[in-house]
């Protein structure tokens, strides 16, 4: 998502007479794309704060993204302007160029109605706001002709996507059926939402790419719950069994979150558990750290710096002993 909003920036700076820079020391202007999912990128954004401040060239800059509030207030006074996400919304109708990319990055739909307890998504970008498939479908097709041979449909949650009688999986089936040669991929999806309909028209697309990544964030129900998760870890193994009936050769991937307020041992070993009965090829594993205004920071994050890094440790070992065998 990141990508495609630098696009799109980028794009409209270029229409108001910028050109791209890739030396830092010519930048008259910077923009920074924030994300606030974790803290480390957050920490990250106050270093690059210090470190354009200081650069001879003294370029303005501007920051914008998923930017908290508290951390708006802050930033206010490290960055020439700091931009709403809505503000970023309002350029997805900017038709990024894509002559030089063999990716193009297209958001079907931006903002988030789930509510996970440790995500600051619905308050960053906001519910949740479906592009017209038209506009969608027009996008891809200028960036295939263009030379574009990966194809990504973005949004924080892809699978409740819906332009008046246009659900997701008609919006894949259009997209598939575009003339020219490219690879189709989407991301991110939501278990909850992944219905048997999606599911035969992904066994149908001829341009969709077998890799799908499904998040399950934890192996185990309580903590489900507590995360705001409403599926089951058999609900969600009975998902993997059917997208993987329908769709043999499908690569699965997914998003894990350790260390979780109130996660005991023995819950931590039901997520090991699981990665080894799923049998994942990735996992992206994250260690918890609270965000302001969600749900989960008013719980106790009793689970030590050091043992998160050791459970993150054994999971990845896990996952780097099956790409081994």
């Amino acid at each position: 998502m990141n990508i495609a909003d630098s696009e799109r920036i980028a794009t409209m700076l270029e229409k108001m007479g910028y050109t791209k820079t890739s030396n830092e020391s010519e930048a008259d202007l910077v923009a920074i794309i924030m994300c606030s999912v974790r803290q480390s990128a957050v920490d990250r954004v106050h270093w690059l704060a210090e470190k354009f401040r200081r650069m001879k060239n003294s370029p303005k800059t501007i920051l914008t993204g998923c930017i908290l509030q508290k951390d708006k207030k802050i930033f206010k006074e490290k960055f020439d302007q700091v931009w709403d996400m809505q503000d970023i919304d309002g350029f997805l109708e900017i038709m990024p160029r894509h002559s030089s990319q063999p990716a193009t990055y297209v958001p079907i739909m931006t903002g988030c109605n789930n509510f996970c307890s440790y995500c600051v998504v619905p308050y960053t970008r906001g519910r949740e706001v479906s592009r017209p498939a038209k506009k969608i479908v027009k996008e891809i097709k200028l960036a295939v002709k263009d030379g574009a041979k990966e194809v990504w449909l973005l949004g924080q949650n892809v699978n409740s996507y819906k332009d008046k009688k246009v659900k997701f999986p008609e919006l894949l089936k259009m997209v598939d059926n575009i003339p020219g040669n490219f690879v189709l991929n989407f991301t991110s999806s939501h278990p909850k939402d992944f219905s048997d309909e999606l599911i035969d028209i992904m066994a149908k697309c001829k341009k969709l790419s077998r890799d799908l990544n499904l998040p399950i964030q934890s192996g185990d129900d309580k903590i489900l719950k507590k995360m705001n998760r409403p599926y089951t870890v058999a609900q969600y193994k009975n998902l993997v069994k059917r997208i993987r009936k329908a769709i043999p050769n499908v690569r699965l991937s997914t998003d894990i979150i350790v260390g979780f307020p109130g996660e005991t041992k023995k819950q931590f070993e039901n997520t090991v558990k699981v990665l080894k009965d799923i049998g994942y090829g990735v996992a992206f594993i994250n260690k918890y750290s609270p965000r302001a205004g969600t749900a989960a920071e008013k719980m106790k994050d009793n689970v030590s710096w050091a043992e998160k890094k050791r459970r993150e440790k054994v999971l990845i070992d896990l996952i780097n002993a099956k790409h081994k065998k």
